[in-house]
């Protein structure tokens, strides 16, 4: 269970009339506060769960950890009652220490170190996933009563990034093969899993996976293994508001799928998503602390350098891989006279290929002013570093007082979770972020 709070267990309740702009500015004009920092909007998470809930009545989401392990995400999601996809031994202690039962975690990594599979076992992992012969002589010796999952490969052709080159056995020729060992060696294979791709924007795949999945479920049944009951339709969801179609999409590609190929209720089925749940409930929000003007031979400006206090090595590792383009916004609003120039953001550290983004046309930014990257919480706060002996953003958490209301008597929060914002006005120190006034 949790012991002492630290600051960002802390969830700022919002007071009527108040938006999470509101507090983002708060924070933002707060004496002495220059960090860069993430506000997280609680409700986006609780809405992002009914969603999924409406539209995928039959999959049990999984939250995979490894997307963003904030503790304030962990808390929303636990409290909703979704399951868990941890991948270490450290994202299941995590998850642990919230009181979530055992029974909600699936150890979904197909090749786990021996040190991994010793603590599930002794903290009553029972659920995990393979790929390969190897990890079945390792679960038989350290961890022979877990029940496994075999993940076979199903790749997107439209997915940022494609996961089937490490992970996932062919179904029609490895999967016989690895069902017969685990059989001859007395384990107890339960279902199939697949992941398609993370950042995959194409429905039509889901129904390749599925009708894959109950291929290997026939084979198993042949091979005389009973009790596979578990179907694992992966993540790679995409979070951002304007991929809410493409996300339609997909559920209605999973649910016609699986009422297709498995139509029996006795088969359970879950998933893995991660960046659906938290890509836009983030905004990171990123102070200008330099800034070079770009002049030509004739001294006319060209364009600005600007330089923030986050970058490549804390929440932009996708500016560097080059998976995604980013636009910043500031924070204050400059009127249609204002001239915007032609603008390069640059991270923090020594590194020359630190760089946010290039060519946005921004007004005129004095030091001190912020920019606010939206959409930002999808393996941006699990990616930071401290390179260069920098910061990484902490997270400042807020929620309206409805949904408030909801979550504040649902393990594991407590009253003790809930704190008044800073937008009204109590407080407005930095001090705010550490040190917290209990919510009255």
């Amino acid at each position: 269970m949790q012991g002492l709070l630290e600051p960002e267990d802390y969830v700022h309740v919002l007071g009527p009339k108040l938006s999470p702009l509101d507090e983002l500015r708060s924070v933002c004009h707060a004496t002495g506060q220059e960090d860069a920092f993430y506000l997280c909007n609680v409700d986006d998470v609780v809405h992002k769960m009914e969603l999924w809930r409406q539209l995928l009545p039959r999959v049990r989401p999984h939250y995979a950890v490894k997307c963003n392990a904030s503790r304030v995400v962990l808390n929303t999601l636990a409290a909703l009652g979704a399951g868990f996809d941890c991948a270490s031994k450290g994202e299941i202690e995590e998850v642990l220490s919230l009181g979530v039962d055992p029974s909600r975690i699936i150890f979904a990594q197909p090749a786990k170190p021996a040190t991994h599979i010793r603590f599930a076992a002794g903290r009553g992992i029972n659920l995990a996933t393979f790929d390969n012969e190897e990890e079945l002589y390792k679960m038989r010796a350290l961890h022979p009563k877990c029940r496994l999952v075999l993940r076979i490969r199903c790749d997107a052709d439209d997915a940022t990034y494609c996961l089937g080159i490490k992970y996932g056995c062919d179904a029609e020729r490895d999967a016989p093969r690895l069902l017969r060992t685990a059989r001859d060696l007395g384990l107890q294979v339960v279902g199939v899993s697949f992941h398609v791709g993370s950042g995959c924007r194409e429905e039509h795949v889901y129904r390749r996976a599925v009708r894959a999945a109950r291929h290997v479920f026939d084979v198993a049944e042949g091979l005389g293994i009973r009790g596979m009951r578990l179907l694992d339709v992966g993540g790679g969801y995409p979070g951002d508001p304007e991929d809410e179609p493409v996300f339609r999409k997909m559920a209605e590609a999973i649910n016609s799928s699986v009422a297709e190929f498995f139509p029996s209720p006795d088969v359970d089925v879950i998933s893995e998503p991660g960046m659906y749940f938290v890509s836009s409930a983030f905004t990171l929000a990123a102070n200008v602390h330099s800034k070079r003007e770009v002049r030509s031979e004739a001294g006319d400006l060209e364009s600005v350098m600007y330089y923030i206090n986050d970058g490549a090595y804390g929440s932009f590792i996708e500016a560097v891989l080059d998976t995604k383009r980013f636009r910043g916004v500031p924070l204050e609003a400059h009127g249609e006279s204002c001239d915007a120039v032609p603008s390069s953001v640059w991270g923090p550290t020594c590194d020359g290929t630190d760089k946010v983004e290039d060519g946005n046309l921004l007004p005129p930014l004095e030091l001190g002013s912020w920019l606010l990257y939206h959409n930002h919480g999808a393996y941006t706060v699990a990616l930071a570093t401290g390179f260069n002996g920098l910061p990484t953003p902490k997270v400042h958490a807020v929620v309206s007082t409805s949904t408030w209301s909801q979550l504040r008597d649902r393990a594991p929060f407590t009253e003790s979770h809930f704190v008044p914002s800073l937008a009204t006005g109590r407080r407005h120190t930095s001090a705010s972020l550490a040190d917290p006034h209990p919510c009255v």
